[in-house]
């Protein structure tokens, strides 16, 4: 039986070359951020880099602006693509001795006990400048092991594969409390690494719903111009409130007596 997966027309670079310039893209542009340049002279050897990253490949700009556009329609697909080009990443980061800091910190906490990761969505995504596949939205509902006055802390880690423009994104949380008090944080990703949103506790109220999403705000205008934001390790930890220790000061401590006697005269 032939698969029935539909195959890329040949007019367009085949997913495989694809995954390769968009892995070629990503360490050139890492390469272009280590610079210690001025904007405009990271933008412009941002440019060079990627035209030379083209040239590698044998590919023109409209041919990579025509095969972007195509994936991007389909972004299922391009999300498969990009998971892959993500390991790849990964895994030669982690040849080079890379870290992932603090993620790699909560990465073996459980969903249990006084630190837990409770998060329950997605650990990976891509988002594009275009609706539908610029947002992403969660909900979560508490649990047994919540209690009252617990802290949270919401991390991503993000990836900005980008020709040029702006990196900003948003990422929003919101928590409804038992007495229905509503407190929205949010935070914006404007670069690669790890981006870290801290909900301090609510005295005397326990968590009721968790809400929030992360957003890529659209483009003004349609362009072929490459812009996406790959996120992975989504962490949503909760820290239970600890008890105050107890007073150490003993409250029965006897109070020296006078021992200087009044006569009356």
């Amino acid at each position: 039986m032939l698969s029935c997966k539909p195959r890329v027309p040949s007019e367009y670079i085949q997913p495989g070359d694809m995954e390769d310039i968009l892995y070629d893209y990503h360490i050139a542009q890492a390469m272009a951020e280590n610079l210690e340049l001025n904007d405009d002279q990271h933008d412009f050897k941002q440019t060079l880099y990627f035209a030379a990253v083209l040239e590698k490949h044998g590919v023109t700009k409209a041919e990579f602006d025509s095969s972007l556009v195509y994936y991007y329609i389909r972004a299922d697909r391009f999300g498969d693509m990009y998971k892959r080009v993500a390991k790849r990443l990964a895994d030669e980061a982690l040849e080079q001795g890379a870290s992932e800091g603090a993620v790699v910190h909560y990465a073996q906490v459980n969903n249990s006990g006084d630190t837990a990761d409770i998060w329950k969505g997605n650990l990976s995504m891509m988002l594009i400048p275009y609706a539908p596949y610029n947002r992403y939205d969660f909900v979560q509902m508490p649990d047994s092991t919540f209690s009252k006055g617990d802290s949270f802390l919401f991390m991503v880690n993000s990836e900005f594969i980008m020709q040029n423009g702006v990196r900003n994104s948003q990422a929003v949380i919101s928590m409804r409390y038992d007495n229905d008090t509503i407190v929205s944080k949010n935070i914006t990703i404007g670069s690669s690494g790890i981006t870290q949103l801290m909900i301090p506790e609510v005295a005397n109220r326990k968590v009721k719903e968790i809400r929030g999403f992360i957003y890529m705000p659209l483009e003004k205008e349609m362009t072929t111009t490459m812009k996406l934001m790959a996120i992975k390790n989504i962490r949503l930890i909760k820290f239970r409130k600890k008890e105050q220790p107890k007073d150490s000061v003993a409250t029965d401590k006897k109070q020296p007596i006078d021992t200087l006697k009044t006569k009356t005269l």
